[in-house]
C-alpha cells in the first residue's frame, strides 16, 4: 500500500463516523421517534428565502406528487441489516431513519444505482431525468462522497496549466478508457489509472493526495459507475472542474449544474479539450467566475442543522407518499 493513501487530509475521520454510527444503534429508536415533529417543525425558525430553499431541496429529491401503493416486496425498516459493502449506506439511512417507525416499509436501494426502479425507491444516485420521480435521492456513502478542501492555499493562477487526473478505471467505463486512449501523455495532461487490471499496463500511474491535485488548474472529473465521485471536493478549491455533462446525479444534485458557470464543460467525445484549458489558461478571470460559482453551490451542503431538516423531510415526504 502507497504511504500517501493514508493521509486524510481533507477527507473524513473514518473513526469517528463508525464510533458514532455504532453507538447510534444502543439507543432505542423510539428515542429518536419522540423527536421527530420537533425537528420538522424546526423549519418554522428559517426565514422565508431559508424555507424556499430547503423546500425546493426537498421536492428535487424526492418528486412524488401522487400516492403510491409499495407492493409486498417492500421492506420493514427493522428488517434492514448492515451487508457487506453497503455498510455506510446502513449507518446513513439509519441516521435518519431512526426518527420513524420501524414498521415502515419502503424499497432501499443500496450502491451504485443507474436505473430508475419500479416502485419509489430510495437511493444514492439516479439517471438525470425528467420521469426520476420513483428514485428518491438520500445523502448516502457520504464517507466517501461528500469531502470537502478545507484551505486551497493557491489561487488559480498560481497553479500549474495543466489538466491532472486520477482514478480507478475498469473494462466497462469506457467513457475513461477512451479518455486515456486520446490524452494519455498529452504535454497539458498528468493523468492515468491508479488500479491493476489488464487494461493497459503503461496508463498505471502513482495516486496522488489531495493536496496534490491542488497544484494543477484544472481537475478530470468524469463519470465511473454513476457520479465523478471527486466532483464534490473540486468544486470546494480553486481548481476547475473539467467534465462532460453528467448522466447521473445524487445528494450534491448534479442535475442543476451549469455548463461553464460551475464547471468547465467538455465534448462527449473529448475534442474540445486543448482548446477549453488554453482559454481558461489565458482567460483566468473567467476561471475564477467559475470557481466562485462552484465554491457557492458546494456551500449549501455545509450546514449541517439544514442538511438533517432536509433528509428527515425527504423521508417524511416518501413514507407519506407511499401510505
Amino acid at each position: 500500500m502507497e504511504v500517501k493513501r493514508l493521509s486524510y487530509k481533507h477527507k473524513n475521520n473514518k473513526i469517528l463516523y463508525y464510533a458514532v454510527s455504532y453507538l447510534r444503534q444502543l439507543i432505542s429508536s423510539k428515542y429518536y421517534q419522540a423527536k421527530l415533529l420537533t425537528k420538522l417543525k424546526s423549519i418554522n425558525s428559517l426565514n422565508d428565502d431559508e424555507i424556499q430553499k430547503v423546500m425546493s431541496r426537498v421536492n428535487y429529491y424526492n418528486k412524488l406528487k401522487k400516492k403510491v401503493e409499495l407492493t409486498s416486496g417492500a421492506l420493514k425498516s427493522s428488517d434492514l441489516t448492515i451487508k457487506k459493502g453497503f455498510k455506510t449506506y446502513f449507518f446513513d439511512l439509519y441516521e435518519y431513519n431512526r426518527f420513524f417507525n420501524q414498521n415502515l416499509k419502503g424499497h432501499y436501494l443500496f450502491g451504485d444505482i443507474t436505473h430508475i426502479p419500479k416502485e419509489p425507491g430510495l437511493v444514492k444516485s439516479r439517471p438525470i431525468s425528467d420521469d426520476n420521480a420513483y428514485s428518491v435521492v438520500l445523502k448516502w456513502n457520504k464517507l466517501r462522497h461528500f469531502v470537502h478542501v478545507k484551505n486551497d492555499k493557491k489561487s488559480f493562477s498560481q497553479k500549474k496549466n495543466m489538466l491532472v487526473g486520477r482514478g480507478k478505471v475498469h473494462s466497462t467505463q469506457l467513457n475513461r478508457i477512451q479518455f486515456l486512449e486520446k490524452y494519455y501523455g498529452h504535454p497539458m495532461c498528468d493523468i492515468g489509472k491508479v488500479n491493476d487490471n489488464l487494461l493497459n499496463p503503461k496508463w498505471k500511474v502513482n495516486r496522488m493526495t489531495i493536496d496534490e491535485h491542488l497544484e494543477y488548474k484544472f481537475i478530470l472529473c468524469l463519470e465511473g459507475n454513476d457520479v465523478a465521485t471527486n466532483l464534490k471536493w473540486v468544486m470546494s478549491c480553486n481548481s476547475l472542474a473539467i467534465m462532460t455533462k453528467p448522466k447521473f446525479e445524487t445528494w450534491f444534485m448534479e442535475g442543476l449544474l451549469i455548463p461553464d458557470y460551475h464547471y468547465v464543460l467538455i465534448k462527449d467525445d473529448y475534442s474540445d479539450l486543448e482548446s477549453k484549458l488554453a482559454y481558461y489558461i489565458n482567460n483566468p478571470d473567467k476561471a475564477d467566475n467559475i470557481i466562485k460559482n462552484s465554491n457557492d453551490f458546494v456551500a449549501q451542503f455545509q450546514n449541517k442543522h439544514l442538511e438533517d431538516l432536509i433528509s428527515l423531510m425527504v423521508l417524511d415526504k416518501y413514507y407519506k407518499k407511499t401510505n
